[in-house]
C-alpha cells in the first residue's frame, strides 16, 4: 500500500503536451500549400547536439553524443495537395574526422484535409510520438532519417501516425537478414476545454528480422510492444503555467518461431508528471517492468542489459524514478534551445540507489528560403 500511495502522489503531485519532456520544438515538419503551388523552396534543418549518460548501471553504458547535422532539401510544391522534396543529411560527430554519416533525402508527400500520405524518407523517431520504454529518443541523433510509408491524420480531436520504417533490405543473395519496424501512434481527444485536456494514447510497434532470400540460418525474429494510457493536462496561473500527467501500461511479446529471448513476454507500468513553469518543467517518471524488452526503447528500461560489459545480465524486475528538468526557449524566430537535466534512481532490489542522470543540450536552427516563384 505504502508504494502504491508514492505512484499516485508522483502522478499527481509533481508536465501542456507530453508528460515526458516535450519534443515538439525539435521536430521538422512540412506540408503542400496551396498559395506555393508552383514555387520551389530550399529548406533547412541544422540540429546541434549534445547527450551526455554519467551511467555506471549493468543495463546502460555511458558515453556522450557530441556533434551537429544538417539537411538542406529541396521543396518542390507540386500541386495544392502535393509536394515532392530531394535533399541530403550531413552528420558530423565533433572529435571525428570528416563526416561522420550522410543520407540521401526524397519523399513525397499528399495532403487531403487532415490526412498526410508520405512515401521515401518519413517523419520519424521522435515525430513518432512513442514514449520512451518503446523507442529511444536517441535515435533522433543516431537513426536521424527512416525510410518507407507513412499516413499521418492531424486533427483537434485525433492523431495519428501509422508507418513502416524499412530499417534494411536485402538483395538475393544475402549474408544478412532483412529488418524493419511497422507501428502506429494514436492520441485520441477524450474531452478538451480551457480547463482541462484530456486523451486518450495508443501506441505499438513491431519489429521483424528475417525474409526468404538470405544464405544464413539464423530464425526469423518478432517482436511487439504496446503501450495504453492517459494523458491529463490542467492550465494552472501565472508562475505554474500548467500541470501534466501521462501513465501508461506497457507490453512485450516474442512471437518467434525460434524463441532466443531470456524472457517471452513482459509488462511495464509508466508513469509520468509534469509542472511546466516560468524558469522550465520539472516532472518526474516512475517505471516498473517485468521482464519487459523493446528493441527500439531506451536500454534503461529493459530487463535485458545492453552494456558493452554485460551483454547477457538480466533482471526480471525494474525500478526507476527519473527527476527531469527542462528549459525549453525559441531564442529567434528560428532559433531554438533545449537544456534538459535527468537524474535516475534504479530502485530495483539489485539496483545501487545512486543517483545517475543524463543532460542534454539542443540547438536547432529551421528556415525556408524561397528559389523560383510561380
Amino acid at each position: 500500500m505504502k508504494n502504491i500511495r508514492v505512484l499516485i502522489y508522483l502522478m499527481f503531485v509533481t508536465s501542456a503536451g507530453f508528460a515526458q519532456i516535450n519534443n515538439h520544438g525539435l521536430e521538422y515538419r512540412f506540408r503542400p500549400d496551396s498559395t506555393r503551388t508552383g514555387e520551389l523552396y530550399l529548406n533547412v534543418f541544422n540540429f546541434n547536439y549534445m547527450r551526455n549518460y554519467e551511467f555506471y548501471n549493468r543495463f546502460q553504458d555511458g558515453y556522450t553524443l557530441f556533434g551537429a547535422q544538417l539537411e538542406p532539401q529541396l521543396v518542390y510544391y507540386a500541386h495544392p495537395k502535393l509536394l515532392i522534396t530531394a535533399g541530403v543529411h550531413l552528420r558530423k560527430d565533433f572529435g571525428n574526422d570528416g563526416i561522420y554519416k550522410t543520407y540521401p533525402l526524397f519523399s513525397v508527400k499528399y495532403q487531403n484535409g487532415h490526412s498526410t500520405l508520405i512515401n521515401g524518407v518519413l517523419e520519424g523517431n521522435i515525430h513518432h510520438r512513442f514514449i520512451e520504454p518503446i523507442f529511444d529518443f536517441e535515435k533522433r541523433i543516431t537513426e536521424p532519417v527512416e525510410y518507407g510509408t507513412q499516413l499521418l491524420v492531424n486533427k483537434q480531436s485525433f492523431f495519428l501516425d501509422a508507418f513502416i520504417n524499412w530499417k534494411k533490405m536485402i538483395y538475393k543473395p544475402s549474408g544478412q537478414q532483412e529488418q524493419f519496424f511497422a507501428g502506429a501512434s494514436a492520441d485520441v481527444s477524450v474531452l478538451k476545454s480551457e480547463k482541462l485536456d484530456f486523451s486518450i494514447p495508443i501506441q505499438m510497434l513491431a519489429f521483424h528480422q528475417g525474409g526468404q532470400i538470405d544464405t544464413i540460418a539464423d530464425p526469423l525474429k518478432t517482436f511487439v510492444n504496446t503501450a495504453l494510457g492517459f494523458k491529463l493536462t490542467v492550465p494552472l496561473g501565472n508562475f505554474i503555467k500548467s500541470f501534466s500527467t501521462e501513465n501508461y501500461i506497457t507490453g512485450y511479446r516474442d512471437f518467434s518461431n525460434t524463441k532466443e529471448q531470456a524472457f517471452l513476454k513482459g509488462s511495464g507500468i509508466y508513469l509520468n508528471a509534469k509542472a511546466t513553469t516560468s524558469f522550465g518543467t520539472i516532472g518526474a517518471t516512475y517505471w516498473k517492468g517485468d521482464a519487459y524488452i523493446s528493441q527500439g526503447g531506451m536500454p534503461i528500461y529493459q530487463s535485458v542489459s545492453q552494456h558493452i560489459n554485460y551483454p547477457a545480465y538480466s533482471e526480471k524486475d525494474r525500478k526507476l524514478l527519473i527527476i527531469r528538468y527542462a528549459h525549453q526557449k525559441y531564442l529567434l524566430p528560428n532559433l531554438y534551445m533545449d537544456f534538459r537535466f535527468e537524474p535516475v534512481i534504479d530502485l530495483g532490489a539489485t539496483g545501487s540507489k545512486k543517483i545517475e542522470f543524463f543532460n542534454s543540450t539542443f540547438l536547432v536552427y529551421k528556415q525556408e528560403f524561397r528559389l523560383l516563384k510561380k
